[in-house]
């Protein structure tokens, strides 16, 4: 699909970047080990992304609710994030981390880009990165004024890993948004899994009720 004859991109798309888990047991490894081969396919879905014009992404880092699986694989996907904030900060990109900074199990190498937007580089795309996100704790920061509404809202949702579910993702900014699932394990990205999303995308209609 030539990317010039789209006849709309999404502004803001949401990232699902399930299966690391599964896809680790798949190639013989342990579960924890998952979490290191996302990093790579995030970059490359950056990279594609400013290729096609998108302006706004929104990366599903850890929620609270994953804090409750084992201590090792707690370990591993936090050190993912962290490792994965740390190489963003050498890209260009307005870097977003949401999440409940007050807790222990929020990254402290993160703390200074909590709930703040930081600029890195030339800031060509707008990066939102959950981290220890909980979608009660966001609605719960205020009526009118929630923890995430520096976030706009999302066009489409991709998730990989073949769950048909948001299992929390920003509730309220997902309201009107198209999801796409795709089937493989997200350490398995290739960017046709993108084009396919856009091509699938180009078939939707934008009602937002009307």
């Amino acid at each position: 699909m030539n990317k010039d004859i789209l006849k709309r991109v999404p502004k803001h798309i949401g990232i699902i970047p399930d299966g690391n888990r599964r896809w680790a047991v798949g190639h013989n490894m342990d579960k924890k080990d998952g979490y290191f081969y996302g990093i790579d396919p995030g970059f490359k879905l950056y990279e594609t992304m400013l290729e096609y014009g998108v302006k706004e992404a929104t990366f599903y880092g850890f929620t609270r609710d994953n804090t409750k699986r084992p201590s090792n694989q707690k370990a591993a996907f936090i050190e993912a994030c962290v490792s994965a904030v740390n190489n963003l900060a050498n890209r260009d990109a307005n870097l977003l981390i949401v999440g409940n900074s007050k807790s222990d199990v929020f990254p402290k190498e993160l703390l200074k880009y909590a709930n703040k937007r930081v600029k890195f580089g030339k800031g060509l795309i707008n990066i939102n990165f959950l981290v220890n996100y909980d979608w009660k704790w966001d609605l719960n920061n205020g009526i009118n004024n929630i923890a995430s509404s520096d976030i706009s809202r999302i066009d489409l949702i991709i998730r990989w890993g073949g769950r048909r579910r948001l299992s929390g993702f920003l509730p309220v900014q997902s309201v009107y948004s198209d999801i796409y699932v795709i089937d493989e394990y997200w350490p398995d990205f290739k960017k046709d899994h993108f084009k396919e999303a856009l091509r699938w995308y180009q078939t939707t209609d934008i009602t937002l009720g009307g």
